[in-house]
């Protein structure tokens, strides 16, 4: 059966998917059907990994005027513009609130990795940070990179923090290559199996939050388009809106 989350009433949900390019299980390229499963996620939030060819001057995937149009999410602006749609990849999508500062970090590590920083504003003073990335292959990147996002926090303003992104991470507790995360984290929760799409069975794509309260059950998005769309599951869960 279909695992699919449902946002409260007074949620905003929040979601994370590799779209490894727009190719699918299949071994077809085709960008429509990403925007196919993102509206059957139907998220106020969303941040996308892979949105972009991967050498040469790299060039967006995505069908953004379609993703505006039908469902209403528009990416956070980049500092310069570009061919590429994301940062080293990564996308946010929005379609709730007003982006009121956006940084981008270059991450330590063998490969040329980074994360995408957006702080969303919100009516009476609400507001939430996202921080979209998607961490390396090898077990030390993954910690420098963890450590990288913390060091990142100390520096800046507290505030309810989301990561979001495909961390190539599934162990959780003293043997996780993101136990760099708890000073800001704490202790990780299990996440839901999200790879490979078929038969997911490896917790890679993460939602975690700085905050106890701030977010409800991660779960995986898993219907007959998204095992197909892509290698990964999306990801999702509902942010409390009370909570921020």
């Amino acid at each position: 059966m279909p695992r699919i989350a449902v946002a409260r009433p007074d949620g905003l949900v929040i979601a994370s998917y590799n779209i490894h390019k727009c190719v699918g299980t299949d071994g077809k390229r085709d960008p429509d059907r990403i925007v196919d499963v993102i509206g059957e996620i139907e998220p106020d939030i969303i941040a996308l990994q892979e949105v972009d060819t991967r050498f040469g001057e790299r060039k967006g995937l995505l069908h953004l005027e379609r993703l505006e149009r039908e469902h209403g999410l528009v990416p956070v602006p980049l500092s310069k513009p570009s061919a590429a749609h994301g940062w080293h990849g990564n996308i946010v999508l929005y379609r709730k609130g007003l982006v009121s500062h956006v940084h981008e970090i270059s991450l330590p590590g063998l490969e040329p990795r980074g994360a995408l920083v957006t702080e969303l504003d919100f009516e009476d003073d609400k507001g939430v940070r996202i921080i979209a990335a998607h961490f390396g292959l090898l077990r030390r990147s993954r910690e420098q990179q963890a450590r990288a996002i913390v060091e990142h926090l100390r520096r800046n303003r507290e505030r309810p923090t989301l990561v979001l992104g495909d961390l190539n991470e599934w162990r959780i507790g003293a043997k996780s290559a993101l136990r760099g995360f708890s000073p800001a984290f704490g202790a990780l929760p299990p996440s839901a199996p999200s790879f490979p799409s078929r038969l997911p069975f490896l917790a890679l794509d993460r939602i975690i939050s700085n905050r106890p309260g701030l977010i409800g059950d991660v779960v995986a998005h898993e219907t007959p388009l998204s095992r197909i769309a892509s290698d990964h599951l999306p990801v999702m869960t509902t942010l409390a809106y009370d909570a921020v």
